[in-house]
């Protein structure tokens, strides 16, 4: 279901462990996927950084699109957003989580976008609350607050998970009492991000969330 942060808030058991994580390029495979849906539009993904700007080209010719152009092919991939494969992993880690802890879904969607990932969410098995925190702001809306609020109810041990160092240190300042954890979707984009960011584990994949969060709660 899409919650705003008042109706999440309520899914909450107090004083059971929380875990709030993002979607994009943490549970769904959102770049991987990307790079799929522009192929079929003659263009192609060329990554030299953790940022789409600048990294999608024209097949016919290796020209780079300009930054409006990339970013106005992302806001409408990102408005179809119920067919997106899921990380290695997520969702059987995440299910295997959810037996000791609440989750909640915390995505930098709008609520148009929302309804297209709750179909996507249903067709992996994905059923957790979402919270479409667009707070107008897009992708790179701010987290801390959605999660410095959750955290209150919860009053347990919480984990944010995310793959945007930002958003990690986002909530960092709104909630330094929250664990931090950083993965992403595959192993050539955790090596364009690399590690020079604030995290309190840095995994290389689900299972390694996983393991982390469980011996965290022990």
């Amino acid at each position: 279901m899409t919650c705003d942060l008042t109706t999440a808030v309520k899914t909450i058991v107090p004083g059971r462990p929380l875990i709030v994580t993002d979607a994009d390029g943490v549970l769904l495979q959102f770049t991987g996927c990307f790079a799929r849906w522009l192929e079929a539009r003659g263009l192609y993904l060329d990554l030299t950084s953790y940022r789409i700007e600048g990294g999608v080209r024209r097949q016919d010719d290796k020209s780079r699109l300009l930054d409006v152009e990339t970013m106005a092919l992302v806001e409408e991939y990102r408005d179809n957003l119920d067919h997106l494969d899921a990380v290695d992993g997520a969702c059987e880690a995440l299910a295997d989580l959810s037996a000791v802890a609440s989750v909640v879904v915390l995505s930098n969607v709008n609520a148009v976008q929302a309804k297209a990932r709750l179909r996507n969410f249903a067709k992996l098995g994905l059923a957790y609350p979402l919270i479409a925190n667009d707070c107008g702001g897009g992708y790179l809306a701010d987290k801390g607050a959605a999660v410095r609020a959750l955290a209150a109810h919860a009053r347990a041990k919480t984990f944010f998970i995310d793959d945007i160092p930002s958003n990690l240190a986002d909530v960092a300042k709104a909630a330094p009492d929250v664990t931090l954890v950083h993965v992403v979707e595959s192993e050539p984009l955790r090596q364009l991000l690399g590690n020079d960011f604030h995290a309190h584990c840095y995994a290389k994949d689900w299972a390694a969330v996983k393991a982390f969060i469980l011996g965290a709660l022990a």
